[in-house]
């Protein structure tokens, strides 16, 4: 199961989705159906009550992220948000500083991936010199920015 099931405006939109409870329960009235993790999923779908989430991944208030846009990249959610799919409960993987955001925009053809793959979690990306010709052509196929204008402080700080 892809990302994409749950947070379905990832690719619409500059926020993930958090999904309401019904989305949860369409699998979950199967899947862990008696799990007492998924009490609060029950208990909401049950009463009408929206689940009160832990926000995990949070950056400042004064920087913009755009999912959109990084999804329209070929940036996996991987790459920010590590193996979800081994994860029992979510946790931040990498720390969202703007030293770690800026690695990625200074060198973009080093982590985009194929549109079609970036909510596949198992996705191996080719090794050194492959994965650098694969990321400079669809830098250029999906007119991802230069490295100039991605490390502009106006592109994340609005």
């Amino acid at each position: 199961m892809d990302c994409y099931y749950c947070h379905y405006t990832v690719d619409k939109s500059s926020h993930a989705a958090v999904p309401p409870t019904e989305v949860c329960m369409n699998c979950h009235t199967r899947v862990k159906a008696t799990s007492p993790r998924l009490e609060k999923v029950r208990g909401s779908y049950e009463t009408g009550k929206p689940i009160e989430w832990v926000r995990v991944h949070r950056v400042p208030d004064y920087v913009f992220f755009n999912h959109q846009a990084h999804v329209k990249a070929g940036v996996s959610c991987v790459s920010c948000h590590g193996r979800v799919d081994h994860m029992p409960l979510m946790w931040q993987e990498a720390t969202l500083q703007m030293e770690w955001c800026l690695n990625c925009h200074r060198n973009p053809a080093n982590f985009v991936r194929p549109r079609e793959e970036v909510f596949n979690m198992a996705y191996q990306a080719p090794s050194g010199a492959d994965q650098l010709e694969l990321g400079l052509r669809l830098k250029k196929e999906y007119n991802v920015a230069d490295t100039k204008h991605m490390t502009s402080c106006s592109v994340c700080h609005r």
